[in-house]
C-alpha cells in the first residue's frame, strides 16, 4: 500500500499537537491565501473608486458560493469516505471513492456552467442586480462561471482528495499556487494601466488561476502515481452502492448547507440593495474582511477532518476527542484577538479597500456587526467538521437548517426593521451565538456515547 506506514504513524501515534499542526497548518495557510486572493479582488477593484464595480463582486457572491455546494458534495463527502476507509484498512474503497469524487466533480462543473449560461438572465434578477450593476456583474460571471465553473470546482475537490490521506502540504501548495497567481494577475487585468477590465478582469484572473491550480494537481498525481491513494483511473469510476451512499450521506447534507448559505447571502444582498449600490459595495467589503478570520477557523476544522475520521473509524475515540479540544482552544484564542482588531479598526480596514466616504461609513458599521460572530463561528465549524468526518451527515444538515432558515434569515427580517440598515450585519451574531451552545451540547453527547461503546465504527455515523 502507498506510504501506509507513514499515514499510520501520523494518524495513530504522532502526538496530538504535532499531528494537528501537520494537518491543519497547511490548510490554514491555504485558506489565508484564498482570503488574500478575495481581498486582492476587492482591493484592486476598489482602486477604481467605482461602487458599481465593487457591487458586482458582492452580487456575484451567491453564485460563487453555489460552487461550494458541488465542492462539498464531492470534496467533503469523498474525503470523509476515504479517511474512514483508511482507518478501516479498506483500500479498495479508498481508491474507488476518490475516482467517484473526481469524475463526479468534473461532470458537475460542466453541467453547472451550462445551466448558469442557459438561465443567466433570470438568475441575475434573483441575485438582486439592478440596471446600474447588471453589466459589470454579468461580465464578471462570464469568466468565473460560464468559462470557469469546471476548473474552480475541480481544483477544490482535488485538494480535498489529496488532504484526505494526510498530504495537507501538497493540497495547500496546489490551492495557494492558484491564489497567488490570481493576486499577481489582478492589477494587470483590472486597473487602467493594464487591460482596464474592471470587475471582468478580476473574473478572468480567477479563471486562469483555477486552471493553473488544476494543472498542479494533475502533475502531482502523475509524479506520485503508485505512492498515493488518490485514484483518477476511469476504470475505477463506478456506482457501487456502499461507496455512493457513503459519499452522498455526508456530501449531500454538506451541499445543502452551502445552498442554504447561498440563499441567505441572496436574501442579505436583496435587503442591502434597498439602500443603494454604496451599501451593497460596503457589505461586500465588510464580508470579505471578516472572512479572513472565518476562513482560518474553517481551514483548521477542515485540516483535522482526516485525523478525526481515521480515529473514529479505527475506534480511537480518546485521540479523536483530544484532537477536537486542542484545535478548539487554539482557534478560540485566535478568534478573540481577530475580533478585537476588526471591531476597533473597522474604519481603517474599510479605508484600505475604498476611499468613497459613503461606502466607508456603511462598511465600518457593517464590519463591527459581522466580526462579533467570529468566535461563535469557530465552535460551529469545529462541530460540523466532526459530524462530516464521522459520516454524521444528518447532524451537519440539522446545523445548516438551524443556522440559515430557523435563525439567521428571521434575524435579518427582524433586525432590518428594528435598526435599518445596520441591523443586517448583526443577524449572523444572533444565529451563531445560539448555534454554538447547541454545538457544545451535541459534541459532548457524541463523545459520551462513543466512549461508552468503546468499539470501532468504520461505517458508523449512527450515534
Amino acid at each position: 500500500m502507498p506510504a501506509e506506514n507513514e499515514k499510520t504513524e501520523l494518524f495513530e501515534r504522532t502526538p496530538i499537537p504535532k499531528a494537528v499542526m501537520t494537518l491543519a497548518l497547511p490548510t490554514v495557510l491555504s485558506s489565508l491565501v484564498m482570503v488574500l486572493y478575495h481581498l486582492a479582488d476587492t482591493f484592486f477593484v476598489g482602486m477604481l473608486d467605482d461602487p458599481l464595480q465593487n457591487a458586482a463582486l458582492t452580487l456575484s457572491g451567491p453564485v460563487l458560493l453555489a460552487f461550494n455546494a458541488v465542492n462539498n458534495l464531492f470534496g467533503v463527502g469523498t474525503s470523509s469516505m476515504m479517511s474512514r476507509a483508511l482507518g478501516a484498512k479498506d483500500y479498495d474503497t479508498v481508491y474507488r471513492s476518490s475516482a467517484f469524487g473526481f469524475y463526479g466533480s468534473l461532470i458537475s462543473g460542466v453541467l453547472f456552467s451550462a445551466a448558469f449560461t442557459a438561465f443567466r438572465g433570470p438568475l441575475l434578477q434573483v441575485m438582486g442586480t439592478q440596471q446600474s450593476t447588471l453589466s459589470a456583474t454579468s461580465d464578471y460571471l462570464l469568466w468565473t462561471v460560464t468559462f470557469g465553473a469546471a476548473p474552480a470546482i475541480l481544483n477544490v475537490v482535488l485538494a480535498y482528495l489529496v488532504r484526505s490521506e494526510g498530504a495537507s502540504l501538497h493540497a495547500s501548495i496546489g490551492t495557494m499556487s492558484g491564489c497567488l497567481l490570481n493576486i499577481l494577475l489582478d492589477p494587470v487585468f483590472i486597473l487602467p494601466w493594464g487591460l482596464n477590465m474592471g470587475a471582468a478582469g478580476a473574473g478572468l484572473a480567477t479563471f486562469l488561476s483555477n486552471c493553473a491550480a488544476c494543472l498542479y494537481f494533475f502533475v502531482l498525481l502523475f509524479l506520485r502515481r503508485g505512492k498515493t491513494f488518490v485514484c483518477v483511473k476511469p476504470s475505477m469510476f463506478g456506482f457501487r452502492r456502499a461507496i455512493v451512499l457513503g459519499i452522498l450521506g455526508v456530501g449531500v447534507p454538506a451541499s445543502i448547507q452551502n445552498l442554504l448559505n447561498v440563499t441567505s447571502r441572496m436574501v442579505l444582498n436583496n435587503f442591502t440593495a434597498a439602500y443603494g449600490p454604496d451599501a451593497v459595495a460596503a457589505m461586500g467589503i465588510a464580508s470579505t474582511i471578516s472572512s479572513v478570520a472565518m476562513q482560518i477557523a474553517m481551514g483548521g476544522s477542515q485540516g483535522i477532518m482526516p485525523l478525526i475520521g481515521y480515529n473514529y473509524a479505527s475506534g480511537n475515540i480518546k485521540r479523536m476527542k483530544e484532537t477536537v479540544i486542542f484545535l478548539t482552544a487554539i482557534a478560540l484564542g485566535f478568534m478573540a484577538v481577530a475580533t478585537g482588531a476588526m471591531f476597533f479598526g473597522a474604519r481603517w480596514f474599510t479605508l484600505l479597500f475604498i476611499q468613497n466616504q459613503s461606502v466607508v461609513i456603511f462598511g465600518a458599521a457593517f464590519l463591527r456587526g459581522l466580526c462579533l460572530a467570529q468566535p461563535f463561528l469557530c465552535i460551529d465549524f469545529t462541530a460540523v467538521g466532526v459530524f462530516q468526518s464521522c459520516g454524521m451527515g444528518r447532524r451537519a444538515l440539522l446545523f445548516a437548517v438551524l443556522r440559515k432558515i430557523v435563525l439567521e434569515i428571521p434575524a435579518l427580517l427582524l433586525l432590518d426593521k428594528l435598526f435599518p440598515p445596520y441591523g443586517l450585519a448583526y443577524s449572523q451574531l444572533v444565529a451563531e451565538a445560539l448555534l454554538s451552545a447547541a454545538a457544545v451540547i451535541m459534541l459532548l453527547r457524541i463523545f459520551r456515547t462513543l466512549e461508552k461503546k468503546k468499539s470501532p465504527l468504520a461505517g458508523g455515523g449512527k450515534v
